[in-house]
């Protein structure tokens, strides 16, 4: 398609000419003697280019190229002049024009300044096309979809965001998303801090937003890095999903596959579920005992992540990856000169998790002189930073994990017990995933598209065997197991299905050496478990029907 020029001059010869030089060039061309016809013609042609006189019948130029603004229009305006002025030149680009061309025109001149003042309109209609396609994309989601600034500053929120958040866009443009969630939790805050601190996407599953108008709603959240060139943040995009229909069916049917980040359906998890959501806002101590591996402290993100709390910092400090020293100084702080070293005034982990929640991982690593501190702490609220004898007092909700048997560390005298009973107001156990089996098909979908995105790949499943396997296999290191065996799989394998070969050695070694054995025991028990029903058996064992029948077939299994 040629693209459309106007030119605009009340002497015929030079429209004449100028149509007759553009023409050549392969353009079409429309012309125009005074103002009101060019008007007429620019509400009919879309044109790629206008040139225009600076001198008209009862108007000029500029009249042109105010007209074309106030139409909202892309298209490039060249001014005419034939004897140009300072002021001239400095009104003709103050209100838009491109350029402006001296009088008598230099054709080599002309055919410059008209390539580029159309490249120009190329660049601007590509950019319109695309923002008008990410208007047509923003409006048509009903996730709610924000971005902001490095200072959380909002760019731009498309209209679902006034449904879900209650927040409309002539409210929001350039408003710091902080002031603009009073009526909420704000739960999404620390978020988007986090994903513009750690330049690292960040999502949190299932949390409540307790908002005044929609106090209930159960939302899922998402965010990312925006990034103008690799590794230089400029903000972060968000997008909010409604889920609280879902949430409120899998909740009435206790079928819940997911809380937050925690992943999985058994009867076990539910449970853990359900007491989470109890204790979220509640501001007693938490003890969460479980062996390596079982998701401890996915369990403490949830409660934190989960309550009233969550706009405020979740610090977390690995006790038994320090020496007494340096822990007694993590967690309280310390002065200048109160030790060796100690050259400047630091503050403690209790202090900067005020008003918010401190995990205490590996609780059951400290020695006993920093277990009498922690529970003087937890039972005033108050401490002393090392060197300095005076009280400060926190809002600290505590958090508590541990892989040991407290209760016979106790008995051995290895950990106090008031102590003990002072952390376990309420325990919260974590399964084994030997014990909630039935989780793995799931656990494993979820690791398989958090690993394609890691290593960009695009793995679809894992063979029958594989599953097989999975279901037989003891996993002593739990779900973190099963991920790093996955990750490790995922290293290797060049196709989109992971076949036992790609898996770690531990686990090719134990398919080979209780193979068939184990898989006629697992078979057997959940045959008898679901009374011999094919479906449901195929579905605890994460395989089709079909390969139950051939399994039955293979070992001469028939109902009696």
């Amino acid at each position: 398609m040629k693209e459309k020029i106007l030119i605009v001059d009340d002497k015929e010869d030079i429209r004449y000419t100028l149509k007759f030089f553009f023409e050549a060039k392969g353009y079409e061309i429309f012309t125009a003697h005074d103002y009101q016809s060019a008007i007429l013609q620019i509400a009919e042609v879309d044109f790629d280019l206008i040139f225009t006189d600076i001198i008209l019948q009862g108007k000029s130029g500029i009249d042109i190229l105010e007209q074309v603004r106030s139409m909202k229009l892309h298209c490039p305006v060249i001014i005419f002049t034939g004897v140009p002025t300072l002021k001239t030149a400095a009104d003709a680009v103050r209100l838009g024009a491109f350029d402006y061309i001296e009088k008598p025109i230099k054709y080599e001149e002309l055919i410059h300044v008209a390539k580029s003042a159309l490249r120009h309109k190329m660049l601007l209609d590509e950019k319109e096309k695309y923002r008008s396609n990410l208007e047509a994309i923003f409006k048509s989601v009903k996730d709610a979809i924000i971005t902001v600034d490095d200072s959380i500053r909002v760019i731009e929120i498309n209209g679902a965001t006034a449904n879900i958040c209650g927040i409309s866009q002539k409210d929001a443009k350039g408003k710091s998303w902080e002031d603009l969630t009073p009526r909420c939790a704000g739960k999404c805050i620390n978020i988007l801090k986090r994903t513009i601190a750690q330049r690292k996407p960040t999502e949190r599953y299932r949390i409540e937003c307790f908002h005044e108008k929609h106090p209930a709603q159960v939302v899922s959240l998402s965010a990312a890095p925006l990034e103008n060139r690799p590794n230089v943040s400029t903000g972060a995009v968000m997008v909010i999903r409604d889920e609280t229909r879902l949430a409120d069916l899998e909740k009435s049917l206790k079928e819940r596959r997911q809380y937050q980040n925690i992943i999985g359906e058994s009867p076990a998890l539910q449970e853990i579920y359900t007491r989470i959501e109890a204790l979220v806002d509640v501001r007693t101590t938490v003890l969460i005992t479980g062996k390596s591996g079982t998701g401890k402290e996915m369990v403490a993100d949830a409660l934190h992540f989960g309550g009233c709390r969550s706009n405020k910092p979740l610090v977390k400090v690995n006790c038994g990856a320090l020496p007494e020293e340096l822990l007694e100084s993590e967690l309280f702080g310390h002065v200048t000169g109160a030790f060796t070293g100690a050259v400047r005034d630091k503050i403690g982990r209790f202090q900067k998790a005020n008003g918010g929640t401190l995990f205490l991982d590996e609780i059951g690593e400290t020695s006993p002189k920093m277990q009498l501190r922690l529970l003087r702490v937890l039972q005033e609220m108050e401490f002393e930073r090392v060197g300095d004898p005076t009280p400060i007092r926190v809002d600290t909700r505590v958090v508590a994990a541990t892989n040991k048997d407290l209760r016979e560390e106790v008995r051995l005298g290895r950990f106090r017990e008031d102590l003990y009973y002072r952390l376990k107001i309420i325990e919260l156990n974590l399964p084994l995933l030997a014990d909630r089996k039935e989780d793995i098909p799931l656990l494993t979908t979820h690791f398989l598209k958090k690993l394609n995105k890691k290593f960009a790949k695009e793995i679809t499943e894992v063979s029958e065997d594989v599953r097989d396997l999975f279901m037989r296999y003891s996993w002593p290191g739990n779900v973190r197991e099963l991920e790093h065996s996955l990750e490790h799989a995922f290293i290797l394998c060049p196709q989109d299905i992971i076949v036992i070969e790609h898996l770690p050695v531990e686990l090719q070694k134990f398919n080979l050496d209780n193979g068939a054995d184990d898989e006629y025991q697992t078979l057997l028990k959940t045959l008898h478990q679901t009374r011999w029903n094919k479906t449901e058996t195929a579905g605890l064992l994460g395989v089709s029907r079909q390969s139950i029948y051939r399994r039955m077939k293979k070992y001469n299994m028939v109902n009696n």
